[in-house]
């Protein structure tokens, strides 16, 4: 097995780690995908839709690769971790580690508040530039950028919030 280390050096990069494992069903699930590789149909035989959605999360932080298997049912996507150890190295100002920490304890019904606000502003296919986003919700972008990370249907592609797709 390889092995491969993720270097955490950016301060907003803390919410997606703390968020890989937040609940029951994500912390067995990463177990599980650091052990070997799971069909896709597997994680819903034993997850069901929150199992999806928390492969849906890893795979957008990048924290799980995919491959293609042979099984009984024909060829299935399997995925497994990408990484075998994390490291963290960084440093931010307090009002960056404020933000970030806000981003990474904040209850699921404020996220999705947030959510329902940024999707409101996206008009596909541009989405909607960070900048204008977070002056449109009174945060910083550091904050947003934090929701974002945190968030399973939201990416950030350059300076533009876009919808996330979905894994299957």
């Amino acid at each position: 097995m390889v092995s491969r280390i993720k270097v955490v050096n950016d301060v907003g990069e803390l919410v997606t780690i703390f968020h890989a494992a937040d609940g029951e069903v994500k912390r067995k699930l990463l177990l599980d995908l650091s052990t070997g590789w799971i069909t896709l149909n597997d994680i819903e035989s034993k997850y069901g839709a929150a199992g999806k959605r928390a492969l849906h999360y890893l795979d957008k932080i990048k924290m799980i690769e995919s491959q293609w298997m042979t099984g009984e049912r024909g060829p299935e996507k399997a995925y497994h971790t990408y990484y075998t150890n994390v490291q963290i190295n960084l440093m931010g100002t307090m009002e960056e580690l404020a933000d970030i920490i806000y981003a990474t304890t904040m209850s699921e019904n404020d996220l999705e508040g947030y959510e329902n606000q940024i999707r409101g502003m996206i008009t596909p296919p541009e989405g909607v530039f960070i900048g204008e986003a977070a002056e449109k919700l009174a945060i910083s972008q550091t904050l947003l950028r934090g929701i974002i990370r945190r968030s399973s249907i939201l990416n950030l592609k350059g300076y533009k919030i876009e919808i996330s797709d979905d894994i299957g």
